[in-house]
Formats: C-alpha cells, structure tokens, sequence
C-alpha cells in the first residue's frame, strides 16, 4: 500500500500562506534566478499556480516594480482585462493607498463599440480605460491577447504610457506573441510572463504582490 501523506496541521489562512511560501523559499534555494522586490513577486506568481517554471517564464523591464509601487503610493487606477483578475485583487491592500480597481468589460459603452467594430470587448474596454480614467495607470491583462495588442497599438500611435504593464494573456492564439512585442518596448514598464502560460490569477496576484511590497509585508 502506498504511505498515507502526512498532513499538515495548519487551518488559519496565514499559517497556510506563510508555510506555503517557506516551501518555495526552500524547493528554490539561492542563488536565486530572483533578488529582492523581484523574489517577492515570482514568489508569488508561484505560488499562486504551484508552477516552478515561472523562474523560467517570468520577466521585468529595467526598473518595473519600483514604477508599479510609485503608481500604487500613488493611488493608482488598476485596469483588469476580465472580471476574474478584477475579484482576485481584494481592495483592502489598495485601500491604504487610495488605489482602485476597474473592469470595463461589460460596460454598456464597451459592449456596443464591440459590437460595431467585430472585435474584442476586451480591446474596445482598452480604449475606453485609456481615453477616459484617470492616471497613474497599471493595466493587468491576464486573458485577452487583444487587450495587450490594442494598447500596443495605442502606444506605437504616441498616447502616454501607462504607468505599468503586467502583460500575462494565456492561451495560443497571439497571447505568447503579445508577450513578445510588449518585452521589445523600452518606452513602457512591464512585467510579463512568456509565452502560451498566464491567466487572470497571474495577473491579480502580481498586483497583490506589489501592494505587499508597498505595505512593508514583502
């Protein structure tokens, strides 16, 4: 017979979370491929999918959690691609900042310039969050490649760049290329995962962990 697992004796939620990040901290030992503020975040995009091969996948343009925490102390608007991403970020670690959290998709204006152009709700919400709400601006896209393809074109037309981009659309059509083109920008921060993998989850808790960060609980 197979050993019976041994389990754990932990219920609270942050015995739970702090036993679960000592794994990590202890299945990834340094040197890490991850200092610092970086750790903190891939730390956390793993543990979010219990998937080790974001040491591999994850990515940062040149100063991009010091321009996310800025945008946060800030009172930064958080513009989600999706509902899903929007529920993962709970306001009260962007309450202390005054920071808020937006998801156009299923706004009515959003919604009908969908319907007249063919595409996306997901890029049509893109062009209403950047023509109208109030910066700084960290947009988190974690579903739809449309989305990130939409503000790169917003970008290359010379609107000004948002304050951060947390550019993680999973999936196979355009998401890993997506991806690409954001990592060639030098004129937008970012933070990414490569290729086909991301999601929502990934998206939110990349904010999340910022707002750790910035609370000092990193």
């Amino acid at each position: 017979m197979p050993e019976k697992p041994k389990i754990l004796p932990l219920t609270a939620p942050e015995a739970i979370e702090e036993r679960s990040l000592a794994i990590i901290d202890a299945e990834v030992p340094e040197p890490r491929p991850f200092a610092g503020r970086q750790w903190a975040i891939v730390r956390r995009l793993i543990h979010t999918t219990a998937d080790f091969e974001m040491l591999d996948l994850a990515r940062f343009s040149e100063g991009a959690v010091e321009a996310g925490l800025s945008a946060l102390d800030s009172g930064a608007t958080i513009v989600t691609d999706t509902e899903m991403a929007r529920c993962a970020i709970p306001t009260r670690r962007l309450d202390p900042f005054g920071a808020t959290v937006r998801c156009l998709l299923n706004e009515p204006d959003v919604v009908a310039a969908a319907k007249r152009s063919g595409g996306t709700r997901a890029a049509a919400a893109m062009d209403v969050a950047l023509a109208t709400l109030p910066g700084p601006l960290i947009l988190a896209i974690g579903n739809a490649p449309t989305a990130l393809l939409r503000l790169l074109h917003h970008l290359d037309a010379g609107i000004p760049p948002p304050a951060l981009v947390i550019g993680m659309p999973v999936g196979f059509v355009n998401a890993a290329e997506s991806k690409a083109l954001l990592m060639t920008r030098a004129d937008v921060p970012w933070i990414c995962v490569s290729g086909r993998k991301g999601g929502s989850a990934l998206a939110g808790a990349t904010v999340n962990a910022l707002a750790i960060l910035l609370a000092g609980k990193g």
